[in-house]
């Protein structure tokens, strides 16, 4: 047998194991996504502070107290945000007298008649949603879900704790992602830390451009909401702002939450209409034509990529996955670009 005989007898054997195993690498992310998720979380964080911590380093500042203080600003920064939120539904609670009545008379006018056709009594108690809620058929179907919150909420604390567990390691250097690089994908050092400069230039980046649009966003829907008269505009915006992290989705959610509200505070429907038009073109603006433009100008990424890398990160990881999807396809992207014979498939994502 001939060398090039046996030369493409391995090429050969090694695509077919690729094959193989990539099926098993996508199966072990999905089984073992209560890890990945949250890593990867704190992989994209610990890369927006890395710059930080070099700089106080520079400054002769010992790491312990680096960290220290970065995981004070995250910390910081998240239970802001969930003051502000609490602060916000406080109101939302105390007022909660009065918004029982107008969401009862809206239930009562609009929802009442399908329910009823659907076999659902509207009539047991004075209330409609009371009369709603506890019909056998709703309270089947809320205890059959119950379990299921349970699990959402503890997959959540689960998903916090491990997040800041893995953005410690990540800070102190116990897990470092220059030297993987180094050991696994480049023989080359100096290859592998400008690969690791420019992906975490390219999160630090992308965090940043999705951090102002969220921002943006936030502002816009509580100003619509300050200008309409709509009760709580603080709490709008902060939702705004959180939920449009979670890619695609999350904008979908705080927009529809903030039209449902209108429109059972507020009895004009052509007012409710302006506000449903101004929320989402708050969206549309932010999300859908400025951020794009950031992100192809930084990244060169097509929409099609994105859609795609949105599915499948979502899949895998739900909710963490569709959060980390649009960084995760900017290091695969990175990394595909180093490396002859994948720089093809990475044109197909430009």
């Amino acid at each position: 047998m001939s060398f090039s005989m046996k030369l493409n007898e391995t090429a050969t054997t090694n695509k077919l194991l690729l094959i193989l195993v990539i099926p098993l690498i996508f199966y072990l992310l999905k089984v073992f996504g209560f890890i990945f998720a949250p890593l990867m979380l704190a992989f994209f964080i610990t890369l927006l502070f890395m710059p930080t911590i070099r700089w106080l380093s520079r400054k002769k500042i010992h790491r312990i107290a680096a960290i220290s203080l970065v995981l004070l600003i995250v910390v910081i920064g998240i239970s802001g945000l969930f003051y502000l939120m609490k602060l916000s539904g406080r109101e939302i609670i105390e007022g909660k007298d009065a918004l029982y009545q107008l969401l009862d008379n809206k239930v009562g006018q609009y929802i009442a008649p399908f329910a009823e056709r659907l076999g659902i009594k509207t009539t047991t108690f004075d209330s409609p949603i009371r009369s709603i809620i506890f019909s056998e058929q709703i309270s089947e179907m809320i205890m059959g879900s119950f379990g299921e919150t349970i699990t959402i909420l503890q997959q959540t604390t689960s998903l916090l704790l491990m997040t800041l567990f893995f953005l410690v390691l990540l800070l102190a250097g116990s897990l470092n992602l220059e030297t993987m690089l180094g050991e696994t994908l480049f023989s080359n050092k100096i290859k592998s830390v400008r690969t690791y400069m420019v992906i975490e230039k390219s999160i630090a980046r992308f965090l940043k451009v999705k951090f102002f649009m969220s921002l943006f966003t936030g502002i816009g829907f509580s100003l619509i909401a300050w200008v309409a008269g709509l009760s709580f505009p603080l709490f709008w915006g902060l939702l705004a702002f959180a939920l449009n992290f979670v890619q695609m989705i999350g904008s979908i959610v705080s927009t529809a939450m903030a039209i449902i509200y209108a429109f059972i505070e507020i009895n004009q429907p052509h007012t409710v209409l302006i506000l449903a038009i101004g929320f989402t073109m708050v969206q549309v603006i932010f999300g859908s034509v400025i951020e794009p433009i950031l992100m192809g100008k930084s990244f060169k990424i097509n929409i099609i990529a994105i859609l795609v890398m949105l599915m499948f990160w979502g899949y895998l990881w739900g909710v963490p996955g569709l959060v980390v999807s649009i960084p995760m396809t900017v290091l695969i992207k990175t990394l595909l670009e180093q490396f002859q014979g994948t720089q093809k498939i990475a044109k197909l994502m430009s």
